[in-house]
Formats: structure tokens, sequence, C-alpha cells
């Protein structure tokens, strides 16, 4: 009889710590999301701007250049000569929609070390390993 009430404070001591243990993983796992998640929004940021940046500068030359050139064929091939931007700035935007499509795809998976963890954690819990 006198083991059960001597076990009780071993029990709760180590339900205790078990729960300070469970609550710490968690508190992990969202501190490390929540950087991931501000680490994804930057980078996406700075994506955007690059791309709004590069899209400008490119629209001006390209407005400028066409142009100039126009303006030096104006009396003698106007005509081919718009033709052929037309057809080489419409060239051009699906070369530049294919590899945008390929960066994108190249990127790593968002949040891909707290799956990482969870899996990981998921596995350590599993009774069957």
């Amino acid at each position: 009889m006198s083991d059960s009430p001597s076990s009780l404070p071993g029990i709760l001591n180590s339900l205790r710590q078990f729960a300070d243990g469970l609550l710490g993983s968690v508190h992990d796992r969202l501190e490390l999301f929540s950087i991931e998640l501000q680490e994804e929004k930057l980078r996406a940021f700075r994506i955007l701007i690059l791309i709004n940046a590069a899209i400008f500068c490119a629209f001006l030359a390209l407005i400028f250049i066409s142009m100039v050139v126009v303006y030096l064929f104006w009396d003698t091939a106007r005509l081919y000569v718009l033709i052929s931007f037309a057809i080489f700035y419409s060239a051009a935007f699906a070369g530049v929609v294919i590899a945008l499509k390929k960066f994108i795809a190249a990127q790593p998976k968002p949040f891909e070390a707290t799956r990482h963890e969870l899996t990981a954690d998921r596995d350590a819990l599993d009774p069957r390993s």
C-alpha cells in the first residue's frame, strides 16, 4: 500500500516532463515555421521587385531601339521592320515565360525544413519503429 502514494508524485513528475517536452517541441516547430514563412515572403518580394525592374528596363530599351530602327528604315522598309519587330518580341516573350516557369519549378518547396522536422517527429513517435 505504501507503493501507491509514493509512486504518484513520480508519475505526475513524468507527465509534467513529458508535457513540457511536448510543448517545447511544438514551440520549436512553430518558431521554425515562422522563420521559414518570413524567408519565403522576403524571397517572393525580391523576385517580384527584380521581375518588375527587368520588365521596366527591357520595355524602355525595346521602345527606344525599335523607334530608332523604324526611323532609319522609314522610307524603304518600314512595314518589314515593324513585322520583324513583332515576330522578334513575340518570340522573346515566349522565351521569357519558359525561363520563368523553369526558374519557379527549380525553387525548393516552401517550408521544407519544417516538413522534414515534423516527419522526423512523427517517425519517432510511431510505435512500429
